[in-house]
């Protein structure tokens, strides 16, 4: 297994004043840093491939669709848009060192229209991700599709949707991220959704049922990591979490409180706890 941290804990974006954070990631046992892409033009692609290498780190990648986007719209050309927005993410992932690139990539978080999605909706998106899914492989890049909770999304929720969704596109460059945060609410149990996505699982965020510190919580953390190993999953366990003191980032998660004494005890003390689990 690789250990992960998204610096959403410190940061919106990666840049150079994270770079110092390295050392005592790398230091506390971490194999790498997840950092966000929301713009290519501005995304730090060379000082994210420099500093994680000086380093002896790795990095992976998280993005969601910005307002006015959707690969799940009527609207040809707002799709068309989306994916030439995603082509662009696509190659800037791959020029910071990358290779999984991971999200909700379907329509923006908190988008709720107030019915079930539609057939249209699900062929529009497997139509996107088989032109997106060919251009990351092209890269050395995974799209990792994440379902999300129902307060989130109304598109993709459960690990039997993700899968479904997976085989219907049924190209090597993109699987499905599994978090254990959602996977907490829509699962009837996490283990066995875990077992469900397994042939397509690329990606999966070990995340505390509260955002907090993994091991703090009510996740059933020794059977996902026993379903874990039962597949045969050997990628990243990456924790995830936001920075209390972020205001975008605190209202993008509906964090409107100190979840743990400071954000740092989430990584710091999360990573021993995954440490117990898979030692060495």
């Amino acid at each position: 297994m690789k250990f992960g941290i998204n610096t959403f804990i410190w940061s919106l974006e990666f840049g150079p004043e994270q770079v110092a954070l390295l050392p005592s990631i790398r230091e506390a046992g971490f194999h790498g840093i997840e950092v966000a892409c929301f713009d290519p033009e501005r995304f730090a692609s060379q000082l994210i491939r420099e500093a994680t290498a000086g380093e002896g780190l790795q990095s992976t990648t998280v993005t969601v669709v910005p307002r006015g986007m959707s690969l799940l719209d009527d609207d040809a050309g707002i799709r068309a848009t989306t994916i030439d927005y995603f082509r662009r993410l696509i190659d800037a992932v791959a020029a910071s060192g990358s290779r999984t690139f991971a999200g909700p990539f379907y329509s923006p978080v908190g988008y709720l229209p107030g019915r079930r999605r539609t057939e249209a909706e699900w062929n529009h998106a497997i139509e996107s991700y088989r032109v997106l899914a060919p251009h990351a492989a092209a890269q050395g890049v995974v799209l990792a599709i994440e379902p999300l909770n129902r307060f989130e999304t109304y598109f993709l929720n459960t690990a039997a949707d993700a899968r479904r969704l997976a085989e219907e596109v049924n190209h090597p460059g993109l699987g499905i991220l599994f978090d254990t945060f959602h996977a907490n609410i829509e699962e009837k149990d996490i283990a066995a959704g875990y077992r469900t996505v397994s042939p397509w699982l690329r990606h999966v965020h070990t995340c505390e049922n509260d955002r907090g510190t993994p091991g703090s919580g009510h996740v059933e953390w020794a059977a996902v990591f026993n379903a874990l190993r039962d597949v045969g999953y050997d990628g990243w366990l990456t924790i995830e979490s936001f920075g209390f003191a972020l205001p975008e980032l605190s209202a993008a998660a509906a964090i409107w409180r100190d979840i743990e004494p400071t954000p740092d005890r989430i990584a710091f003390d999360g990573i021993r706890f995954l440490q117990q689990h898979f030692p060495g």
